[in-house]
């Protein structure tokens, strides 16, 4: 009885699956005849905005049924598939292959568009730029950390927008082929090595230092020489076959690091889409300049996320200020507010407005 009661709801089963293939393939189909209609009015095949609608909406009819982290995590695949039937997009990363900004790129865009591994996040801006790659992925800040410098130059000085972001939950592991104690020196991205710092200093005090171009990296370094430790996700060490000898070695266990998605075009307004904005500007150099800045967010009722400043490489004790805010580029309160910085700074630049 148990066994026909299994075959029974395997048959069910099978049953489900084709009309879930029949679905696919009509979503699929539909999703080709939006790129045709997109391609024809020179739209952007990606479109973050419907994206969150998509997910918004998912959630809002699932009420629970499904655990809402797997169910997103099918759709960004089915998404993936889709969108690749509207066209076959190139996705570039600050690489190599198994780096935390490759994971963050796939659980943006999924496993269906073409990946781009990058050597630095120059690379990857000028990619985009050329037209060699649809989108770039760059990480921006750690919750940690903080910013990462070069990211924040390369969107001052790019034309590229910003049209997406994705958070992701970091985990570091040290990997080596030698034991612990035969660990002369550790290697790591300069973020990875510093959301470590406690941990090293408790557990390898005199192991040397050093900064490399990425966490992947580092771990081609470790497989190369077992007196060398690397600092990166496991999912480097199984990339290349080399153990893991501790995991979860972050010094905080929420550690987080934030991620853009950059493109030549900025992101529509749509309504019911919540939306992050991010500028770039630069005071005249007077007591209460960054002050006279704020007063038009206050007055707009406008909720500032993130305020940072950062030399302007133009000039000698020249600072350029980066801001996040909630809100569109559109919106009636932001437009207010920008137009009284734009009147009175001597440069203000929009980054993009993207879903939260």
């Amino acid at each position: 009885m148990e066994k026909m009661e299994k075959d029974a709801a395997r048959e069910e089963i099978d049953s489900i699956d084709s009309e879930m293939i029949d679905l696919l393939s009509r979503r699929i189909e539909l999703a080709r005849k939006i790129g045709d209609l997109k391609t024809a009015a020179s739209e952007e095949i990606y479109a973050p905005e419907r994206e969150f609608k998509v997910f918004q909406n998912l959630v809002k009819k699932n009420s629970g049924r499904i655990d809402e982290k797997a169910l997103k995590a099918i759709y960004r695949e089915i998404i993936s598939a889709s969108i690749c039937a509207e066209k076959k997009l190139k996705v570039s990363y600050l690489g190599p292959k198994a780096t935390f900004t490759q994971q963050a790129a796939l659980k943006k865009f999924g496993s269906s568009v073409g990946y781009m591994p990058m050597p630095s996040i120059h690379d990857v801006f000028a990619s985009v730029d050329a037209g060699d790659s649809d989108y770039g992925v760059i990480p921006i800040e750690n919750s940690n950390e903080g910013s990462v410098l070069h990211s924040m130059d390369m969107l001052a000085e790019s034309s590229l927008f910003i049209v997406g972001q994705v958070y992701m939950p970091i985990e570091h592991c040290l990997i080596s082929r030698g034991s612990i104690d035969e660990i002369k020196k550790i290697c790591s991205k300069d973020q990875a090595l510093g959301q470590c710092r406690g941990w090293i200093h408790r557990n390898l005090p005199n192991a040397e230092l050093e900064a490399v171009a990425s966490t992947t990296a580092a771990v081609k370094l470790a497989a190369d020489n077992p007196y060398i430790a690397a600092v990166a996700s496991s999912i480097a060490a199984d990339y290349y076959s080399v153990p893991v000898l501790e995991r979860n070695i972050q010094d905080k266990k929420d550690n987080q690091t934030r991620f853009l998605v950059i493109g030549k075009k900025p992101v529509p307004q749509t309504a019911g889409v919540q939306y992050k904005t991010s500028i770039v500007f630069s005071l005249n150099n007077r007591p209460g300049a960054l002050y006279d800045v704020l007063l038009p967010f206050n007055r707009a009722n406008i909720d500032l996320t993130r305020i940072e400043s950062r030399p302007s490489r133009q000039k000698a004790w020249e600072y350029y200020f980066f801001m996040d805010f909630l809100g569109h580029w559109d919106d009636d309160n932001v437009r207010y507010a920008l137009s009284e910085l734009q009147r009175t700074l001597p440069m203000t630049k929009w980054l993009g407005s993207y879903p939260v």
